[in-house]
């Protein structure tokens, strides 16, 4: 498992501003109207493992670095102690190469059965399943005021959702303050660029709350499981296998986290009540994220 780097990492967070990942366009409203909004860009990037092609991911383009070692790091492709020696970006070609030391032996990895349960690429589930099923995760405390906390300050970020919509979010958060804040058109996309995140700047997960704006899947479950945090929350609904794979590896999992309310479907037992809902604020009309009114 990782070990923390003792210098600070720097803080990720979305640019809205940023021209790469939105582009304006203009159509009609219901009035026939002419209107004019932001969306979010779309563009593919390949991945090579070493002299292989891997995958072609859908991607607003930013991170690339991260978003390919934290896919290869959650497909099992690629071991924590395995040694990368470059990762290499070429915006012309939309292609991003890890090179490592030695080659691994991801071949076998991608003869297996592929199944999903969600949008973007899927997971390789195979030996996946049974690589976390024998995880046993830091049974680690989640106080409700670092929930709320961690809830409240995530909806004033800055962020693409609220610039353009029809886009997921994941932050990395240690009690009730972000680390690292990504997005992108598929929630896969953006929790493995935390995972690669992570891994560049060997954060340790054990005390590392996981939020996502998208479905408490089992991929999401998987993903969460291998990067070794034990806490996933998310502003959506839940899934019957994910539930059943949090509460086999013990992974706290809470959901439909909008103002006051959550719910907890498992690890409940290690939530700490210290916060008086008195004095938590509702959720305000214009940082309402996806999931508000259905689990998508």
């Amino acid at each position: 498992m990782m070990k923390i780097d003792k210098a600070p990492f720097p803080l990720i967070v979305p640019n809205p501003e940023d021209p790469r990942l939105t582009r304006r366009v203009t159509g009609v409203d219901q009035t026939g109207a002419r209107v004019e909004l932001k969306v979010p860009m779309e563009r593919p990037l390949t991945l090579y493992l070493n002299a292989q092609e891997i995958v072609t991911m859908m991607t607003i383009g930013d991170y690339p670095d991260y978003l390919a070692l934290g896919y290869l790091l959650n497909q099992n492709m690629l071991k924590y102690d395995d040694v990368v020696t470059e990762v290499e970006y070429d915006d012309d070609l939309q292609v991003v190469v890890v090179r490592t030391e030695h080659h691994t032996n991801f071949e076998q990895k991608l003869k297996k059965r592929t199944q999903t349960s969600g949008c973007a690429q899927g997971t390789a589930f195979g030996d996946l399943l049974e690589a976390v099923e024998s995880v046993a995760l830091p049974k680690a405390e989640l106080r409700t005021s670092w929930l709320y906390q961690m809830t409240q300050t995530i909806n004033t970020m800055p962020s693409l959702y609220l610039e353009a919509g029809a886009i997921h979010g994941c932050v990395l958060c240690k009690e009730g303050t972000p680390l690292c804040y990504t997005e992108d058109v598929g929630r896969h996309n953006a929790v493995d660029k935390i995972a690669g995140w992570m891994y560049r700047h060997r954060v340790d997960p054990a005390d590392k709350i996981l939020y996502t704006t998208g479905r408490l899947t089992s991929e999401m479950v998987i993903k969460t499981v291998r990067m070794g945090i034990p806490i996933l929350v998310s502003r959506s609904g839940f899934t019957a296998w994910g539930v059943d794979l949090a509460r086999q590896v013990g992974l706290t999992l809470v959901g439909r986290t909008r103002g006051k309310r959550f719910i907890a479907l498992s690890g409940e037992e290690r939530i700490v009540q210290d916060q008086n809902l008195a004095y938590v604020e509702e959720e305000s009309a214009r940082h309402r994220r996806k999931g508000e009114s259905h689990d998508d």
